[in-house]
């Protein structure tokens, strides 16, 4: 079976600009698409007239109309849709499961304001286990990045806490042809921010500068090799790491960055630079879990 690209949509602007986003990457990727649309019955506690029967053709309406514009334009797409009978997110969460990529829409300059509201993006991308990728859209069309634009990937940590962002980023520039850009972001550590041993290394590198960029080129070494083809910049810059990823990926094909999870009072949360580049990029953005 193709590997699979489970796209979310409820017949808005945005849901059908992911759907589009989802549909040309899987024709280059030879994957297949499946769309979801999650509609459960829930009757109003108010005086208005309901007609579930109404509502359940709407439903399925809704995936015929998504069905069709994808098969107009990609006659040879891979692709099947279902109505789901649950609420967004356990459905979507099951049904991206085992699938490559799990396709959100968004508009303006408001996180996941578009095809889910609120909370429910927040939960799909804290909780999926495949990445997310958040499509923007404009006037229901998806701002796709230009034809020849970069892939830029966020590297953070170390060689193993970095393979799952880095493989996902590769891999994607590999099927594209475009060049990978590699940002490591690095600033001034509190005075006890870096051990004793890890100043000591920085120190024998002639400073923290060059210890970024070794430790870059040592997450970046393995997957040179896997992938020998894809031409890799390795770009290190002193900020935080959400302003410097967004002002190198303003004309980036994707941007790909990792998920690390923080619980508050407010509920789970996917990190500072997570949140950054979904809020203000213009490109379409992946967040990668870890495993």
């Amino acid at each position: 079976m193709k590997r699979t690209l489970v796209v979310g949509v409820d017949g808005s602007p945005e849901s059908r600009a992911a759907a589009g986003w989802a549909a040309d990457e899987a024709e280059i990727r030879d994957l297949h698409v499946h769309l979801v649309h999650a509609w459960l019955w829930q009757p109003l506690a108010v005086p208005l007239v309901q007609d579930r029967g109404v509502e359940a053709r709407r439903a399925q309406e809704i995936l015929e109309e998504a069905q069709a514009e994808l098969t107009r334009r990609h006659p040879r797409l891979s692709l099947t849709a279902e109505v789901v009978p649950d609420v967004p997110v356990p459905a979507l969460l099951r049904a991206a499961k085992d699938a490559e990529m799990l396709v959100l829409g968004t508009r303006g300059h408001s996180a996941l304001a578009g095809f889910l509201l609120g909370s429910y993006g927040q939960q799909l991308i804290a909780s999926a286990e495949c990445p997310v990728v958040s499509v923007r859209a404009r006037h229901g069309i998806a701002e796709t990045g230009p034809a020849e634009g970069e892939v830029v990937v966020g590297q953070q940590g170390g060689v193993d806490e970095s393979a799952d962002v880095l493989r996902f980023a590769f891999e994607a520039a590999a099927a594209h042809g475009s060049p990978l850009r590699a940002v490591r972001a690095w600033s001034m550590p509190p005075v006890y921010g870096y051990s004793p041993g890890s100043l000591w290394i920085a120190d024998q590198l002639g400073g923290l500068e060059p210890y970024e960029k070794a430790a870059l080129e040592q997450a970046l070494e393995p997957w040179r090799v896997s992938y020998p083809d894809v031409d890799v910049i390795a770009h290190v810059e002193h900020g935080s790491a959400g302003h410097v990823l967004l002002s190198v990926a303003s004309d980036a094909r994707l941007l790909v960055v990792g998920r690390q999870i923080r619980e508050s009072a407010l509920g789970t949360r996917t990190g500072s630079v997570a949140h950054a580049v979904l809020h203000h990029s213009t490109s379409p953005v992946a967040v990668v879990p870890h495993h």
